[in-house]
């Protein structure tokens, strides 16, 4: 049956997927299937030592990324309703506190020594270099926010629509057809969705204003991260696993397990690794890629409930996120 509003996900690399959506038996309409969302595993005690150096925070961590180019660690506390920057040249100096007038969901690095705020009814533009903090009106509940290559905001709504907000000139595109919208992945000039209430991840025709292919990623996927080849890196955290997929075509290219209940991933460029962080047991696994399976090339303690993680491409330096309030950890990983 193909109903107007009908999508499915996709089939790759021979592994059986379900569909996204089905056939209601009383309507033409089609009825979106979706899953409890998965979340990080709630980590055991911590019984081992931190590798690196933690730094003290004061506030479970529910973010943290960092900005290359003012090379500025941006961590935003559980709580507090504020922003907190660190200096990635010296994280243990002052930080710098930026004041936010509601919680802020997500945080996304844009060109321009920018980081981008999704908020309720509003994105915040924070100019990593004097701290001014301006906003860009969204209409609903902005989940997750990236800025496309031309310019314009794309928002991730909690009713599963997708915005394409352009500052200039106030005009808004809007997809819809998600149940939610989690995450964004900008590569090139492709934007790819995730929705963890379907476990999905879908390419998006910005400008068809229309869903492209959606691919099943694993059993609850949560978070993504993306690299210089152009490919997004998935943790599968219900299914322990990470998933691997190209842009210029979906296709999954890779999956492998990880350990338990992976959460937090970032990419080194420069030494072409994937950080994974195992809220299961507070650990972060490096692998590379190159070989077509993921291939473990260190392995980390890390601060109770590792959630959040961050790569300074420079150094090398992993920054991890304690979502118990253990703190900041900075963890080297390249030689002087």
């Amino acid at each position: 049956m193909a109903g107007r509003g009908m999508r499915t996900v996709a089939t790759s690399i021979g592994l059986a997927f379900l569909l996204v959506t089905g056939c209601s038996s009383n309507s033409d309409e089609d009825v979106a299937v979706t899953i409890e969302p998965a979340s990080a595993a709630q980590s055991p005690p911590q019984n081992t030592v931190p590798a690196g150096t933690v730094h003290p925070v004061g506030a479970p961590i529910a973010s943290t990324t960092f900005d290359a180019e003012t090379r500025t660690a941006v961590v935003m506390p559980d709580s507090d309703n504020q922003i907190l920057l660190f200096s990635g040249d010296d994280l243990a100096a002052p930080t710098r506190a930026i004041p936010v007038d509601q919680s802020v969901t997500q945080v996304s690095i844009a060109p321009g020594g920018v980081a981008l705020l999704a908020m309720n009814n509003q994105v915040g533009r924070l100019d990593l270099r004097t701290g001014e903090l301006t906003f860009i009106p969204a209409d609903g509940d902005v989940r997750s926010v990236a800025q496309l290559p031309d310019g314009r905001i794309a928002t991730g709504l909690s009713d599963g629509k997708i915005h394409i907000e352009d500052p200039e000139t106030n005009r808004t595109q809007v997809i819809d057809g998600l149940t939610s919208v989690d995450e964004l992945a900008v590569v090139g000039d492709t934007l790819t969705a995730l929705d963890r209430g379907q476990t999905s991840i879908t390419a998006i025709d910005v400008p068809d204003s229309s869903l492209g292919l959606a691919l099943r990623a694993g059993e609850g996927a949560t978070q993504l991260t993306t690299d210089h080849f152009g490919r997004i890196l998935v943790t599968d955290t219900r299914g322990d696993e990470l998933l691997v997929y190209t842009t210029d075509a979906l296709i999954l290219r890779q999956r492998f397990p990880t350990g338990p209940a992976p959460y937090g991933v970032a990419y080194d460029d420069r030494s072409d690794t994937a950080w994974v962080t195992l809220t299961g047991d507070n650990e972060v696994v490096g692998f590379d890629l190159s070989s077509g399976v993921g291939v473990e090339t260190a392995r980390y303690s890390t601060v109770r409930q590792p959630n959040s993680i961050a790569v300074d491409t420079v150094n090398g330096d992993l920054l991890i996120g304690s979502a118990t309030g253990d703190g900041l950890q900075q963890i080297p990983t390249r030689s002087p």
